[in-house]
C-alpha cells in the first residue's frame, strides 16, 4: 500500500513540476509584417491596341514627379510569329490617348500617341511599325497662318478613315467671336500634308 502511495506521490510531483515549467515558458515574440504600399496602376497611361488577332501593341507611360515629363514604351507582341519588340521614347506632355491607323494604306500599322503638351495644347507622336522596326514619322506643327487666332483646345478625330484636327480660333475680323477651324491630314511616303476643311 505504501509503495502505491509513493508512486502516486511521485507522479503528482512530476505533473506539478511539468505544469510549472509550462507556465513559465516565454511566449515567442510577435512577428510584425510591414505592409508595403501597392499602387493600383503604376503607369499613368496604359492602352492595349489589337491590330489583328495575335498582333498587339501595348503603350504605357511612366515617370516620377511632374506628370508632363517622363517616358513611354511601345511593346509589340506578335504571338503568331513569336516576335516581340519594344521602343522607349522620352516624352514632354501628358499622354491622353493612343490609337492605330494605316493612313497611307501601305499595310503597315501606324501608332498615334496624343500628348497634352501644354495646359490646353495637344500634339501627336506617330510611329509606323514596318520591317520589324518602329519608325518615327514627324507630325507637322501648325504653320503661322494656321495658328492665326489659335488658343488651344485641339481635338483630333477620325472620320471615314481620315485624320482631322479641329480647334476654336478667334475671328480675325471680330475678336469677340470664335470660329471653328478644321484641318485634314494625309500621309504619303512617311510625310504628312495638311489641308483646311472649309465649313459647308
Amino acid at each position: 500500500m505504501k509503495k502505491k502511495n509513493y508512486t502516486l506521490q511521485h507522479l503528482l510531483l512530476l505533473a506539478g513540476m511539468l505544469f510549472c515549467f509550462a507556465c513559465t515558458e516565454e511566449k515567442p515574440a510577435e512577428v510584425k509584417i510591414e505592409k508595403t504600399k501597392i499602387e493600383k496602376n503604376p503607369f499613368r497611361f496604359y492602352k492595349d491596341i489589337e491590330v489583328k488577332p495575335g498582333l498587339n501593341f501595348e503603350i504605357l507611360s511612366w515617370g516620377k514627379g511632374a506628370d508632363s515629363i517622363g517616358g513611354y514604351q511601345i511593346l509589340m507582341s506578335d504571338s503568331v510569329k513569336n516576335n516581340y519588340k519594344s521602343a522607349a521614347v522620352e516624352r514632354k506632355g501628358i499622354m491622353t490617348d493612343a490609337w492605330n491607323m494605316d493612313l497611307d494604306n501601305d499595310g503597315n500599322p501606324e501608332l498615334y500617341i496624343q500628348l497634352l503638351s501644354k495646359k490646353n495644347t495637344s500634339d501627336l507622336n506617330v510611329f509606323e511599325y514596318a520591317g520589324n522596326n518602329f519608325n518615327k514619322i514627324s507630325f507637322p506643327s501648325l504653320t503661322s497662318n494656321q495658328k492665326k487666332g489659335y488658343a488651344g483646345n485641339d481635338k483630333f478625330f477620325i472620320k471615314n478613315g481620315d485624320l482631322f484636327r479641329s480647334f476654336p480660333a478667334k475671328d480675325a475680323e471680330d475678336t469677340t467671336k470664335t470660329i471653328a477651324k478644321t484641318y485634314q491630314y494625309k500621309l504619303s511616303g512617311n510625310s504628312f500634308s495638311t489641308s483646311e476643311v472649309k465649313p459647308e
